[in-house]
C-alpha cells in the first residue's frame, strides 16, 4: 500500500480511492505475524508498515476517500479514519479491538479518533472495544456518510470522481491547513490561511472558476 500511495503522488492522479478487496475493509494486523520469537515484532510492523501509511495519506497532496465496504478493525479502522473523507456501507462497522488482547490503539488511533468524536467517546470505544455501526459512526461524526449496501460502490465512487474534477491544488492547500490546525493556535492558523489563500488565488483553477462563474458555465479545472 505504501508503494501505491507513492505512485498516487504523481500529477496524473487527482483523487485516491481506498476500499477493501473482499467482504471486509480490513481486519487489522494478523497476529500470527507478530507472535513468536522469530516473527517481526510490533516495532517493525508499526515503524515500517502502518505508520508510514498514515503519514503518506496525511501528506499526500490529493484528497483521499476511504470507502469502508465491511468490517474495519484495529489498525484497519484507523487507516480508514485518517483519510480525508470516510464513507461506509450500511452493513460496515468499526471497532477498536486492541483492548481485547491487551494492546493499545495504534496507527494514529489515539490521535485521530478523539479529534473526530471527542475524548470521552473515544476513550470508551477504545477501552470497551465496542463495535460501531456505520449509522452510528455517521451520527457521532466518525465518518462523513453511510450508504445502503446496494448503492454503496456507486455513491462512494461518485464522491471520488467529483473530487477528481475539482481544483486539486486548492484541495491540497485545504488538507495542509487542516493538518496544521491540529498543532497551531488561532493566530497562527489565520496567518496560514492568509498565505495559502494568496497562493490559491494565483492558480489557473481559481482564475477558471471565476471566469466560469461570470460566464455562467461549468468550470473545467486542470489542477494547475
Amino acid at each position: 500500500m505504501q508503494e501505491k500511495l507513492d505512485v498516487c503522488q504523481g500529477n496524473e492522479v487527482r483523487c485516491v480511492y481506498i476500499t477493501g478487496a473482499g467482504k471486509g475493509f480490513s481486519a487489522g494486523q494478523d497476529l500470527t505475524e507478530v507472535a513468536g520469537p522469530d516473527n517481526a515484532g510490533f516495532n517493525v510492523i508499526l515503524s515500517e508498515h502502518y505508520n508510514p501509511i498514515i503519514t503518506r495519506i496525511r501528506k499526500l497532496e490529493k484528497p483521499v476517500v476511504a470507502a469502508v465496504n465491511g468490517v474495519a478493525a484495529g489498525a484497519g479502522a484507523n487507516i480508514a479514519l485518517c483519510c480525508d473523507i470516510v464513507v461506509a456501507a450500511q452493513s460496515a462497522s468499526f471497532i477498536q479491538a486492541f483492548s481485547k488482547i491487551g494492546l493499545v490503539p495504534d496507527s494514529g488511533g489515539t490521535f485521530i479518533v478523539p479529534r473526530l468524536i471527542g475524548w470521552q467517546k473515544a476513550s470508551a470505544l477504545m477501552m470497551l472495544g465496542t463495535k460501531v455501526s456505520a449509522e452510528e459512526a455517521e451520527r457521532i461524526g466518525m465518518i462523513y456518510q453511510f450508504f445502503p449496501d446496494d448503492t454503496f460502490s456507486e455513491n462512494s465512487m461518485t464522491i471520488a470522481k467529483y473530487l477528481a474534477q475539482m481544483p486539486t491544488i486548492g484541495l491540497a492547500y485545504t488538507k495542509l491547513l487542516l493538518n496544521n490546525s491540529l498543532f497551531t493556535h488561532l493566530e497562527e492558523q489565520l496567518q496560514d490561511e492568509n498565505i495559502f489563500q494568496q497562493r490559491a488565488a494565483q492558480t489557473e483553477d481559481h482564475k477558471e472558476g471565476v471566469r466560469a462563474f461570470i460566464e455562467k458555465r461549468k468550470p473545467f479545472f486542470r489542477g494547475e
